[in-house]
């Protein structure tokens, strides 16, 4: 299909889109910038990562982190340029075509909607654990209601959430950054340095191999979901070309100190085969090594606002997307009414979705529900897809057209967006090497086809209908 058949920019356009308000301010959009990198996969998910590879985690995470600054910088450049709610759909659309921003946004909706539910379960399992005998789904709904308010009312409200959520996250991985580095020099309190024992014993740097390490490749890559939802945020923004440059400028050192630093102190100071590690996560496992008291509890009522924080951001992110695909024609109208400057209407649809994913978990935890989870495995890696191939067109039309937008450039152009291509279909090899995740990947590469078939049948009607 050819480019000819694209609508022109679409934020000129739409008047759904464009009624979206401009209240957040320039200090939530950069604590939604630095929380945005504190997931609770960091807390949680990491330690699979760090049973599989030992010490060469940090690496792994090092690698992986490479990439995800590659991929943000391309997605920087093309916000700053034009920033839009449907962020890279948006950017899709204009460089590849209607079906590749359908594809890209829908894909990241249904993602971010599956998400909230997980969210929402793993809250509410840490609640009851403090309040046993109270049903899990009654917490799910209790904080699908607080955030469903939350992002019904003005943007604002869901700036200010995220901001003291994020401040507290950074504090929390500030500290334990802090105590970590400590006890690996050997001056806090009660505690020997350890040297670099941890590092070159139990195995050595690479006990499990090549094969370790790639499993643990795999695990810090999609670790680094939900970056992307700054940009998304920035076209609400007092100011979204300087929210924007700001943040993917400072992505770099957020990446290094909060993800290979953390995982650098934990490998350095607890034995990677240490059982705490996988069950019941590396950074309670640290605390409790350091003979931190209440570290379980500690550790919970982080993972707690990382994962609360998480739901909010992730029914924030999926209303504005969907609101944008309406705006442009690729959903259904009623989702994209604006009232008041908010997309009510998505927000409901989001949150419902959500909480319907909760629902299945409880009805069909066999079949179902792990053939959902399978679905949106490697959907963030179709989305950064979408993000380079869509950078390598639009960067040299800018060049031509707009040159004074371009605030923030790619490095190295062309050459490192090529690399960064490259390196998501060895990422796509190594997953159908592995039988976990090469589910995961034909179960997303179903969903893509899916969309993408849907996209370009839309696409070509819209094509033989004028004015359409």
């Amino acid at each position: 299909m050819s480019r000819t058949s694209a609508p022109p920019p679409t934020d000129a356009a739409p008047p759904a889109d464009s009624a979206l308000t401009h209240g957040l301010k320039q200090r939530h959009l950069s604590m939604i910038a630095l929380g945005g990198v504190i997931g609770a996969g960091l807390f949680v998910g990491s330690g699979a990562g760090i049973a599989a590879a030992g010490p060469s985690i940090v690496i792994a995470y090092g690698v992986s982190g490479l990439l995800v600054m590659f991929v943000m910088r391309m997605l920087g450049e093309m916000s700053a340029a034009d920033p839009a709610s449907g962020s890279f759909s948006v950017h899709a659309e204009r460089a590849i075509g209607p079906w590749a921003g359908f594809t890209a946004g829908w894909a990241f909706w249904v993602l971010l909607c599956v998400a909230v539910g997980l969210e929402g379960i793993g809250a509410a399992q840490i609640v009851t654990g403090w309040l046993p005998g109270t049903p899990e789904w009654a917490w799910v709904a209790l904080f699908m209601l607080v955030f469903l308010g939350t992002n019904l009312a003005a943007v604002k409200n869901f700036g200010e959430f995220e901001f003291w959520f994020a401040a507290l996250k950074v504090i929390a991985i500030s500290l334990f950054l802090v105590l970590g580095v400590l006890a690996i020099l050997g001056v806090l309190p009660g505690t020997d340095s350890p040297g670099s024992s941890n590092l070159t014993g139990e195995g050595g740097f690479l006990p499990n191999g090549s094969e370790g390490f790639i499993i643990g490749l795999l695990a810090s890559v999609f670790a680094y979901g939900g970056l992307e939802t700054v940009t998304i945020a920035a076209a609400e923004s007092e100011n979204p070309v300087r929210g924007v440059a700001k943040a993917v400028r400072t992505a770099m050192w957020r990446i290094a100190v909060f993800y290979v630093g953390s995982m650098a102190v934990i490998v350095a100071l607890v034995p990677w085969d240490d059982p705490k590690v996988a069950e019941v996560g590396p950074f309670y496992a640290t605390l409790d090594h350091l003979g931190i008291s209440g570290a379980a509890e500690i550790m919970n009522v982080v993972i707690l606002i990382a994962l609360l924080s998480a739901m909010n951001a992730n029914i924030y992110g999926a209303s504005r997307m969907a609101c944008s695909l309406v705006a442009r024609g690729q959903g259904p109208r009623r989702l994209g009414t604006v009232s008041s400057g908010v997309p009510r209407n998505a927000v409901l649809a989001s949150s419902l979705f959500g909480f319907l994913c909760v629902l299945l978990s409880y009805w069909r935890p066999d079949d179902v529900f792990p053939w959902l989870l399978n679905m949106i495995g490697a959907v963030i890696l179709v989305v950064w897809i979408f993000i380079a191939v869509s950078q390598l067109v639009l960067r040299g039309r800018l060049e031509r057209e707009a040159p004074e937008k371009l605030v923030v450039r790619m490095w190295l152009f062309p050459v490192l967006t090529v690399v960064a291509l490259l390196a998501m279909a060895g990422i796509f090899l190594l997953m159908l090497r592995q039988p976990d995740t090469r589910d995961q990947l034909l179960a997303t590469g179903a969903l893509t086809a899916v969309l993408v078939v849907i996209g370009l049948v839309r696409q070509r009607r819209a094509a033989r209908t004028p004015g359409a």
